[in-house]
């Protein structure tokens, strides 16, 4: 069987205790199961980043993703600007420096 291409959008959010951050990872799971049938959280990976002031932090993150049913290459533009979208509403719902959303190409086994 061949493979499927779909798109997976992917979420790194801090790892904090605070209310606002549970909020967010619970909202995003909610839109991702709700809008493509599912998602995956890992909690509690380790990670780093350069600040601005260019020091290295150190953190806590937790990783969400969904799979869309959208071709990458045909719905680009689609998934950019849907990427985009997440990216603003989590920077809002945070108080945070940086938010990675990342999109990008997978293979689905069609069998």
């Amino acid at each position: 069987m061949p493979l499927s291409e779909k798109a997976r959008i992917e979420v790194y959010l801090p790892d904090l205790p605070r209310q606002a951050y549970a909020d967010l990872l619970n909202a995003l799971d909610q839109e991702f199961t709700y809008t493509f049938g599912g998602s995956t959280i890992i909690r509690g990976l380790d990670g780093s980043y350069l600040s601005q002031p260019g020091l290295r932090i150190r953190d806590r993150v937790n990783l969400i993703y969904t799979d869309t049913p959208f071709a990458f290459d045909d719905n680009f533009g689609l998934i950019s600007r849907y990427a985009d979208t997440l990216r603003g509403a989590a920077s809002e719902a945070l108080q945070e420096e940086a938010i990675l959303v990342v999109a990008l190409k997978v293979y689905h086994s069609s069998g």
